[in-house]
């Protein structure tokens, strides 16, 4: 059992997603990540115009594969 209330209330947080986009811009170490719906966030890590990222709360993770996105119907 966790005696910390901090640590308490935390857990009962959703983890913060996982989020993958195109970096479409950079600025010493801020790069600006264009999303699959068309919004955009900045993220702190390496990378450069035209890569593919992972971004979690603000970071960027590492490289995502650059896959085809295909939607169907059911």
């Amino acid at each position: 059992m966790l005696s910390n209330p901090y640590a308490r209330f935390l857990a009962l947080l959703p983890p913060r997603p996982l989020l993958v986009g195109t970096v479409i811009a950079v600025d010493g170490d801020v790069a600006t990540v264009e999303l699959p719906g068309g919004g955009q966030l900045h993220a702190r890590g390496a990378a450069v115009v035209n890569d593919r990222v992972f971004v979690r709360n603000g970071v960027i993770e590492g490289e995502a594969p650059n896959l085809t996105y295909i939607s169907a119907e059911v």
